[in-house]
């Protein structure tokens, strides 16, 4: 953990929950060691959606919807939610969770894989989350840079990767493919990106329009 015990101990705290719903799935994720973002991430996408007047969003990974129920609590009724996820089972879940929070109208799931279905979509989205496999990183960034309209907002989880990206010794197959990533966000001249020490690392960046030479 890279935010000390106490801290997360304390925010966790202060923070009431948002949605009986998305305390069910936390049970459920702890229960299966199953990695979701967690409420005090969940609490940013929230933000996020609101502060940015978001109405359409894609999330590439996404599990069993977890932090895609945070977000469409968020959006507006005429906004929309598209899923990406390769588990069908993972997909049944995630909209018998939304049926009960009563958001099911605003999702959208296909079921494949991200790098796949980035290639045949088609217009832009206000907000693009990714959280698919680590070793996909690199290669989902030059996907989605298409996708994300200028002032539009890419979040990405696990940028921190349990500190391990700031161990020069460390043995982590991942943690390559993550580092490497992070060096694209930080040197793609369309993106301002920043990275918040919050849970495992979360990456921000917001789509520049580029100014003509």
């Amino acid at each position: 953990m890279i935010v000390h015990p106490a801290i997360v101990k304390y925010l966790q705290e202060i923070s009431e929950p948002v949605h009986p719903v998305l305390q069910e799935m936390e049970a459920l994720a702890t229960e299966k060691s199953f990695p979701i973002m967690g409420p005090l991430v969940g609490r940013l996408l929230y933000f996020l959606v609101e502060f940015g007047h978001i109405h359409h969003i894609l999330e590439c990974g996404s599990g069993f919807g977890y932090s895609a129920l945070w977000m469409a609590l968020a959006l507006p009724e005429n906004g929309n939610i598209t899923c990406i996820e390769s588990d069908p089972q993972n997909i049944e879940l995630a909209k018998s969770f939304f049926e009960q929070a009563g958001q099911l109208h605003k999702v959208t799931f296909i079921e494949n894989d991200a790098l796949a279905v980035l290639k045949s979509l088609s217009g832009t989205y206000d907000m693009i989350v990714n959280d698919i496999h680590k070793e996909q990183y690199p290669d989902i960034l030059p996907l989605i840079l298409p996708r994300l309209r200028v002032g539009g907002i890419l979040v990405t989880d696990n940028l921190l990767w349990k500190g391990e990206v700031a161990n020069p010794n460390s043995t982590d197959s991942k943690v390559p493919f993550i580092k490497k990533y992070n060096s694209l966000l930080f040197n793609t001249p369309e993106l301002f990106s920043t990275i918040l020490p919050l849970r495992d690392g979360v990456g921000l960046s917001i789509k520049l329009q580029l100014k003509s030479e």
